[in-house]
């Protein structure tokens, strides 16, 4: 087996999380599971914890999930780990059942913003919840964050509070609150945390753990990087930027160009010149003396512009006096102070403004450290947020992943035969349990995503022998394993140990993406080491099939068609996901994603590889309605190019504002912020999706074929000047009757989903299901669909060969891909 390599693409170096002297606890050894109870602690030997982890999620041990890596990384230091996960935050009681932490409280909503976890993007409470047992929703509150922190203050006051997670890290400044359509203020504000840790906090919460350990006083940590504080004024030492205001540059007028004539200078403003008017006149009225007057009208004015030629001067740029007084600091002592929380909140431009400079803020190579006020007079306070961590090296990133996990629930959550496949199954576990994170990061830079905020642009890899390591664990550890290794992926499928091809370029580049609005010239794109893991994972004894689940970045894989090939002939399992979000230029180039182009480019390969190895497998399409810059226009586009390529979409993700990032900005303000941000015309507009008609309407596009949309699609067609889109016909959008019922659609993922022998309620118009009236689209009877039948999000793909479903039922027309039939 390969040994690790201690690898890096980023230039600067930082502590090892290797070199800490462990805490003085680590003689207690390591726990099967961080304890939850006082019982398990008497049975570690434990007479207190050192820490208490607070999570919105139940406590799966498994590298997946933030609180899992957080604790393992912490006891791996030598420091006793306790765990309090989905606390009943109605009275600080639940917060002491632990006891008192002896170093400090970390706190964190889940692997999932809480807000997001629990509405759905059209504010409407969702009924389930992933991350608890059972999939039973409202385990957390709203905000969790700041309840945790609030109910951790409570129950022992004079702790120290370490927030961090997702939610935090997407509300370290003043964010746009999608759901009370309001700015709120920074969450170290509201959470009156001491500090807290943004993006992938290891490297920044075991600094902090040994400061505190050693006595340091919190508030005093004010140095480390990643992290968020509150403070009454700036450090010394530190030179500020004043950006708290947009530039408006006033009239700028044409610098004369010294090397002209005077007659010259005058024509090129559109005017005449005094002089050889004067000359003409005295040509036409003393004809003899024509030549000599002319002579003597030329010298003059010769002169006369060498004369003004000589008084303008080159600009001269001098430098700043301030900066020339405290002896032009470097990056890394300088901050920038942005708009104050009371300013973005009261101006949409400031906040677009805010939002802009934050994001340029983002390269740990050479982020500066940002400040914002909050409130005024005797109350007023900067939150300071320090330049982002360094990003782990191979050999970190190993350490972190290669910890003592369990990779199971904690034994609290087993049902009543030992199991956690039962009523208590946690269904977020099911879907990571049998996969592998092999990288973090995502340089792509999407504006509606929240990875890069998060995690940050550079891709942080582990070694193939750490890959290999875990596959053999999950075969020979992990209840249940079939040999089937669901996911090798992360936050993109194949950006592993992708990055700039220049460390010193990386380290100063200030783009939002390295794939927009083209593939960076400085971009490696070789796939070879992921080929190398896939070949050598999937000729591991005991392992039947190597998935690739994660997002797939296709304009990345065009360009090694190798890795396109390797990927379809042997990691897809029929179907593989991808997400071109749109087909048309205006709301892509707000996305920064690739134009439809690119999809067809990698569909071409993936038909073509498919055909090669003797397989039918198609692709699946993510597409993304009401994002800012989406016209009506455009999804009424997107939805032809559907019908025209045989796509019924059947679960349709609406545009959802998250808290910071790009898009959000873009919603909230109606301007680009990809662009300079500006009052006047030069300020780019964007047309933004409000109002739950008009997302509706949108929503609408993508589910053309749903019987319930084609009232209010009709309704927009015929408003839009498309009426000829209404029709029978096979080049029609949507037909010109109604069905008789509102039943005429419906999902089929819940029907798919019932258990053999129970009921699934009233008959569903899906495939398999007895054959319907023509022209309702609704199942006359009440037969279940056949198990396999319907396998995807999207209705009409045909099932997987070779299987009993995939014959299908007398009475039944095929569809979809398969048919040749378009709808």
């Amino acid at each position: 087996m390969n040994a690790p390599i201690d690898v890096s693409f980023f230039p600067r170096a930082a502590k090892p999380l290797t070199s800490y002297r462990p805490y003085w606890a680590k003689r207690f050894g390591t726990a099967p599971f961080l304890p939850m109870s006082r019982a398990e602690m008497e049975q570690l030997g434990w007479d207190s914890c050192d820490i208490i982890l607070v999570t919105g999620d139940a406590y799966v041990d498994h590298p997946s999930f933030g609180m899992a890596v957080i604790g393992r990384v912490l006891e791996a230091q030598g420091f006793r780990v306790g765990i309090i996960a989905q606390p009943d935050w109605q009275s600080a009681e639940p917060f002491k059942v632990l006891g008192k932490p002896n170093l400090f409280w970390g706190v964190t909503a889940g692997n999932m913003d809480s807000m997001i976890n629990r509405y759905t993007a059209d504010r409407k409470i969702r009924s389930d919840d992933a991350y608890t047992p059972g999939d039973v929703g409202g385990k957390r509150p709203d905000r969790a964050a700041i309840v945790y922190s609030q109910r951790c203050r409570e129950a022992y006051k004079d702790v120290p509070i370490v927030l961090g997670g997702i939610e935090g890290s997407l509300r370290r400044i003043a964010h746009y609150d999608y759901w009370t359509e309001t700015v709120r203020r920074s969450i170290v504000v509201d959470s009156k945390c001491d500090i807290l840790l943004y993006g992938n906090a290891e490297r920044a919460l075991v600094e902090v753990a040994h400061r505190i350990a050693r006595k340091e006083p919190v508030e005093q940590i004010t140095d480390v990087r990643g992290t968020a504080f509150v403070r009454k004024q700036s450090g010394e030492g530190w030179f500020e930027i004043d950006s708290t205001e947009v530039d408006q540059p006033g009239r700028v007028d044409a610098h004369l160009n010294p090397y002209l004539m005077v007659s010259e200078q005058a024509k090129a403003q559109g005017q005449s010149c005094a002089r050889d008017d004067e000359a003409q006149e005295q040509a036409a009225a003393q004809n003899a003396a024509c030549a000599s007057d002319n002579a003597g009208a030329k010298a003059a004015a010769t002169a006369t512009g060498a004369s003004q030629g000589a008084s303008i001067q080159p600009l001269t740029f001098m430098a700043n006096p301030a900066l020339q007084a405290k002896g032009k600091p470097p990056r890394d002592r300088t901050v920038i102070r942005l708009p104050s929380f009371e300013a973005v909140k009261a101006d949409p431009v400031l906040y677009a403004h805010a939002n802009r400079v934050l994001h340029l803020e983002t390269n740990p190579g050479n982020a500066r450290a940002l400040v914002q006020a909050h409130g005024s007079g005797t109350a007023a306070r900067d939150v300071w947020i320090n330049p982002p961590p360094i990003p782990l090296t191979t050999s970190e990133m190993d350490y972190v992943f290669d910890l003592p996990y369990a990779r199971s629930p904690h034994p609290a959550y087993a049902d009543e035969n030992g199991s956690h496949d039962g009523a208590t199954k946690i269904p977020a576990w099911e879907m990571i349990r049998f996969s592998i994170n092999i990288m973090r990061g995502c340089f792509g830079g999407c504006t509606f995503c929240s990875i890069t905020e998060h995690e940050g642009r550079i891709i942080q890899s582990r070694s193939e022998a750490s890959i290999i390591q875990e596959v053999e664990d999950i075969r020979d550890k992990v209840k249940g394993f079939t040999g089937v290794i669901s996911d090798l992926g992360g936050p993109t499928a194949n950006m592993y140990r992708l990055g700039c091809r220049s460390p010193e370029i990386e380290a100063a580049c200030r783009k939002p993406s390295c794939v927009y609005p083209g593939l960076c010239q400085n971009l490696t794109t070789n796939h070879d080491p992921l080929i190398q893991i896939y070949r050598r994972a999937r000729s591991l004894r005991g392992i039947k099939k190597i998935l690739i689940g994660s997002g797939l970045r296709y304009d990345l894989a065009v360009k090694s068609p190798a890795y396109v090939k390797e990927l379809v002939q042997h990691h897809v399992g029929g179907y593989l996901k991808i997400a071109p979000e749109h087909t048309e230029s205006g709301p892509l180039s707000k996305m920064m994603k690739p134009g439809i182009g690119t999809y067809d480019r990698f569909k071409q390969l993936f038909e073509q590889f498919s055909a090669e190895a003797g397989k039918k497998q198609f692709l699946i399409p993510y597409f993304i309605a009401a994002h800012p810059g989406t016209s009506d226009e455009d999804m009424m586009n997107l939805a032809i190019w559907l019908k025209k390529n045989g796509f019924r979409a059947d679960q349709v993700q609406t545009f959802y504002p998250s808290p910071m990032a790009t898009a959000t900005a873009m919603y909230h303000s109606g301007l680009n912020t990809l662009k300079g941000i500006h009052r006047d015309e030069r300020g780019e507009k964007v047309d933004v999706v409000r109002g739950e008609r008009r997302r509706r309407l949108h929503k609408a596009f993508l589910r053309y074929h749903d019987p319930k949309n084609w009232p209010l699609l009709r309704e927009a067609l015929k408003a839009m000047g498309r009426a000829d889109l209404i029709g029978n016909g096979k080049q029609h959008l949507i037909p010109t009757y109604q069905p008789l019922t509102d039943d005429g659609y419906q999902s089929a993922r819940r029907s798919n989903s019932t258990p053999a022998g129970k009921s699934s309620g009233p008959a569903r118009s899906v495939q398999g299901a007895t054959p319907a009236k023509p022209g309702t689209g609704q199942a006359a009877g009440k037969a279940q669909p056949m198990r396999g039948q319907i396998l995807t999000q999207h209705t009409g793909l045909p099932p997987r060969a070779g299987t009993a479903a995939g014959k299908p039922r007398p009475g039944s027309k095929p569809t979809g891909p398969a048919s040749g039939k378009k709808r």
